[in-house]
């Protein structure tokens, strides 16, 4: 049996992966956590959830617990991530983080300190999304410089960082595809008299609205022709799944730095 501890157990990602790990075979919660002088610490993790009692209280240190589990999910964000990487080192654990917006800075220490232990990480933890990764890697390479790259992403309006870790990786997966620095080719707006369009170019366009969970969409554009692929999520349901697979996964690898194409095999 799997033991679990998730952290921002109180938020809507950590609720919802509670109530995925109560009906999963194989794992368990163990604990759970909240940020320091949040008005959820001390209550029940299951009731918040909507389970029901389950008599494990969401705690604001990690360290007092960490000791007990296999694993921890993370979905919390980059400042409260890195704490919790550095508690999973400490105590040689295993970590799935979901959590985006981090620096460059910040995914340097993260690629750092995984090499001493087994982590998942990973911007977006959805099979469908995964499998698109794989799609448009082959896309780009099939379809060349002959078709202009254009990602728009949408998600609700609570959402702090932008563009959304899933957009970045599409851009980068894309960037990689047909070799090109998106350091340089990447274009995140467009306004005023901007000229007309430079072939290399990778446009990455924001929405932000209302509830949307979450929406990507990768365009094509060819002379006489428009190919587009679109994932749409329609609950948070679909990234608990993903993360409780790359906890049930990941605590018998070796150690080291995974993402969800190994979780899924799609390498």
């Amino acid at each position: 049996m799997i033991k679990t501890i998730v952290t921002g157990a109180a938020g809507k990602m950590g609720c919802r992966i509670i109530n995925i790990i109560n009906e999963t075979e194989g794992i368990k919660l163990v604990g759970a956590t909240e940020k320091r002088g949040s008005k959820f610490v001390g209550k029940d993790s299951g009731e918040l959830a909507g389970i029901g009692k389950n008599n494990i209280s969401i705690l604001d240190d990690i360290t007092e617990i960490i000791k007990g589990c296999n694993v921890i999910i993370d979905f919390t964000s980059p400042a409260s991530s890195l704490e919790h990487l550095y508690a999973a080192a400490e105590e040689k654990k295993a970590i799935v983080i979901g959590t985006t917006g981090f620096s460059d800075e910040h995914l340097k220490k993260i690629k750092d300190l995984s090499k001493e232990i087994r982590c998942v990480f990973s911007p977006n933890m959805s099979v469908g999304v995964n499998v698109m990764f794989k799609v448009l890697r082959d896309m780009a390479k099939i379809l060349g410089d002959e078709y202009d790259i254009e990602i728009i992403e949408a998600h609700h309006r609570l959402k702090k960082d932008a563009p959304s870790g899933t957009a970045m990786r599409m851009a980068e997966i894309l960037a990689n595809s047909v070799n090109r620095d998106l350091s340089k080719v990447g274009v995140y707006a467009r306004k005023g008299i901007i000229g007309e369009r430079k072939k290399e170019e990778i446009g990455i366009q924001t929405i932000r609205a209302g509830d949307i969970v979450g929406e990507h969409t990768v365009m094509f554009g060819g002379l006489g022709e428009r190919l587009e692929i679109t994932h749409k999520a329609q609950s948070r349901d679909n990234f608990a799944r993903g993360a409780v697979k790359a906890a049930l996964w990941i605590v018998d690898r070796p150690h080291g730095i995974y993402d969800m194409q190994d979780v899924l095999e799609l390498r």
